[in-house]
């Protein structure tokens, strides 16, 4: 304890007091569930605090190892974990295949990759660091199922309602499972293994005893579909796996969709790497050189301050310095407050990612503001940015022990501000038309007016909104 209380004391220089208190409250109190991948956004509902500042408090808790970071590879249709990484590094294949959903999927940013945070055993330890020990439903609950998907309360009861039956079969062991099949699609889901055999129970009732075999290993994952009969039967699994597995009868009706359908918003990886508190305390554990990460949708902002050589030879090189550096803290400043984080610098110029195209308006009209306070407090017309924003796919890459981002949509991003006049901020029609960033435009009765324009190295013209 006298190492929780320490670096407690560290993490209350970093962040509010409130997300200290709670995250030192949750570490001392919290029952072994609430230790095991604590979902952050969840975390910050349930306790009526700014989202990005408890996402923020988790990472600057990781960094001083109260925490370990996980980050799982999920199934969309049943939120299932696929994989699970310590390091986003490892997330190194094109497709994961759920067998519980039979299908495959390839792992993008967005919402096919969560982030976690689990107690460090050096902490506290807790059942879920040794999985073996869990019995079937916690097992469920806590490390198959992410963290986006809603688990009641009364859990046990549930899976009463979805499940006939359950086992637990040790390493190298066999078992038979004697059951009564209802005439219904049932699911032998093996969640250890993620392996799983599809029965469809049809027809005539028998009284006669069925039989079906199941061999498990770490290879077969999916067979086809059987056919049976309602009424009795004996499966016999066999375990060729070098590990407990928990194989669990599933009925395919109301009750299981239901479960699965209850969602809840969790933290996903693209929005941990647009987390200017993740780049900066975390920038090793992003992507690794050959990697290449797909991300469906991300909002890239770049600006560039006009004529700033013209600036070092107005007011000189050391207050010109001084000017640009200024304008580089408040750009940071308000980058991350909107959930953002900047990607890099090139000469005066700014380029920055962002969760939603919402959050990337948001901060150029804040952008915009800030520098025009600088001015006025200057007396003069130094500082004024030209502010482009795109949103689109891209690929996040690793270049030059950097985690940066690449594809069509950063390069539209660099044109458009490319072109955008001192006055205005240009922005696409995929930012502009965004619910979010509609709305605050409309709130502070900003109009943008349209024009198509061709770009170098765009084979179709762009339509851009010039917000004034």
């Amino acid at each position: 304890m006298s190492e929780l209380r320490a670096a407690i004391g560290v993490l209350r220089q970093s962040v509010s007091q409130d997300i200290a208190g709670a995250i030192e409250r949750l570490l001392a109190d919290g029952s072994d569930r609430d230790l095991c991948r604590v979902n952050a956004v969840a975390f910050a509902a349930a306790h009526g605090f700014d989202e990005e500042a408890t996402v923020a408090g988790f990472l600057h808790a990781a960094s001083l190892g109260l925490f370990d970071i996980s980050w799982n590879v999920l199934c969309p249709g049943c939120g299932g974990v696929l994989e699970t990484n310590a390091s986003l590094k490892t997330i190194v294949r094109d497709a994961y295949v759920c067998a519980l959903c039979a299908d495959n999927y390839s792992p993008t940013l967005d919402e096919l990759v969560e982030v976690t945070f689990t107690v460090s055993p050096r902490i506290r330890r807790i059942a879920a660091h040794a999985p073996e020990s869990l019995p079937v439903t916690e097992y469920l609950r806590q490390l198959y199922w992410g963290s986006g998907v809603d688990i009641p309360g009364n859990f046990e009861q549930v899976l009463e309602e979805m499940v006939i039956d359950t086992a637990e079969v040790p390493a190298g062991e066999r078992l038979v499972m004697s059951l009564q099949l209802p005439a219904k699609f049932i699911i032998v889901f093996e969640p250890v293994t993620h392996a799983a055999q599809f029965i469809d129970v049809k027809g005539e009732p028998t009284r006669d005893r069925q039989a079906l075999s199941v061999a498990y290993d770490r290879e077969h994952t999916h067979s086809a579909t059987l056919e049976m009969r309602p009424g009795p039967v004996r499966i016999a699994i066999e375990n060729r796996t070098g590990v407990r597995i928990l194989p669990v009868v599933f009925i395919a009706d109301d009750p299981l969709h239901d479960f699965l359908h209850h969602r809840r918003p969790f933290l996903t990886a693209k929005r941990l790497l647009t987390n200017q508190t993740f780049r900066d305390l975390h920038r090793t554990e992003t992507i690794d050189v050959n990697q290449r990460l797909k991300i469906t949708s991300l909002t890239i902002l770049f600006t560039d301050l006009r004529g700033s050589t013209e600036l070092y030879e107005r007011v000189g090189d050391l207050n010109a310095f001084d000017l640009v550096q200024e304008h580089f803290r408040i750009l940071q400043e308000i980058v991350a407050s909107e959930a953002g984080a900047v990607v890099k610098t090139i000469g005066d110029a700014v380029m920055a990612a962002f969760p939603t195209p919402g959050r990337a308006v948001a901060a150029a009209l804040r952008m915009r503001d800030a520098m025009r306070s600088l001015n006025e407090t200057s007396g003069r017309e130094d500082m004024v940015l030209k502010i482009g924003v795109h949103e689109g796919p891209c690929i996040a890459v690793t270049m030059n022990e950097r985690q940066d981002y690449f594809g069509q949509t950063v390069n539209i991003a660099s044109r458009v501000q490319n072109i955008a006049t001192e006055q205005a901020i240009f922005a696409t029609a995929a930012v502009i038309e965004d619910t979010a960033s509609a709305g605050l435009l409309a709130e502070r009765n900003l109009l943008p007016s349209r024009q198509d324009v061709a770009l170098r190295g765009v084979d179709r013209d762009v339509r851009i909104f010039a917000i004034p």
